[in-house]
C-alpha cells in the first residue's frame, strides 16, 4: 500500500488521493469531542454568535472568532476546549491559566473549559467584554478614523473657495 503520512494532521493518505489539512471545518475540530466536551462548545458558540454581526471559522487547529479582527477563539483537545481570550485589561480569577501580551494593547487570557456548566459568568462576560473591545483594541478603527480625515482634508484643499 503505497502513500504518505501528513506532516502536518498525521493522517495517512493514500497515492494519488488529494488532501489539505489546512483548510478545515467546525464540524472537522469538534468531531471527536466527548459528550460534555461538545455541548459545552455549543454554549460557548451559541454565547458568542449571540453577541453581533461577527464571522465564526475555522482555521488549523482553532475556531476563530472575529469582528474586525479575533477577539476569542477555542482550540478542541482531547480533555478540554482551550479558549484565548483578548481583552484590554489583565483578569486575575480562578478560571484564567495563564495571561500573554499579544500586543501593545492586548493580553491574551488562557482558559480551559472542561464542561458545559463552566460556559457561564465570568466567562462570558469576558467574551462579551472582548467582543465589545475588539475594535478598539485591534487599532484599526483608528487607522479608518485618520484616513477619513485626511481624505477630507485633501478634499478641501482641491476644492476652490467660494466667494
Amino acid at each position: 500500500m503505497a502513500g504518505r503520512e501528513c506532516f502536518h494532521c498525521r493522517q495517512w493518505i493514500e497515492e494519488g488521493e488529494a488532501h489539505d489539512c489546512w483548510t478545515t471545518t467546525e464540524a472537522a475540530l469538534t468531531r471527536d469531542l466527548s459528550e460534555d466536551l461538545r455541548e459545552a462548545w455549543e454554549r460557548l458558540r451559541e454565547t458568542a454568535a449571540a453577541f453581533g454581526s461577527q464571522r465564526i471559522y475555522a482555521s488549523h487547529h482553532c475556531i476563530m472568532f472575529s469582528r474586525t479582527s479575533c477577539y476569542f477563539f477555542v482550540r478542541p483537545k482531547r480533555n478540554y476546549l482551550e479558549l484565548c481570550v483578548f481583552l484590554g485589561r489583565e483578569v486575575r480569577a480562578p478560571q484564567v491559566r495563564r495571561v500573554e501580551r499579544s500586543s501593545k494593547s492586548k493580553l491574551v487570557h488562557f482558559l480551559r473549559i472542561t464542561h458545559r456548566d463552566e460556559v457561564e459568568a465570568p466567562v462570558t462576560d469576558w467574551l462579551e467584554e472582548a467582543y465589545e473591545q475588539s475594535e478598539a483594541l485591534s487599532g484599526r478603527t483608528k487607522a479608518r478614523a485618520r484616513s477619513k480625515v485626511k481624505a477630507r482634508r485633501s478634499r478641501r484643499k482641491r476644492t476652490p473657495a467660494r466667494g
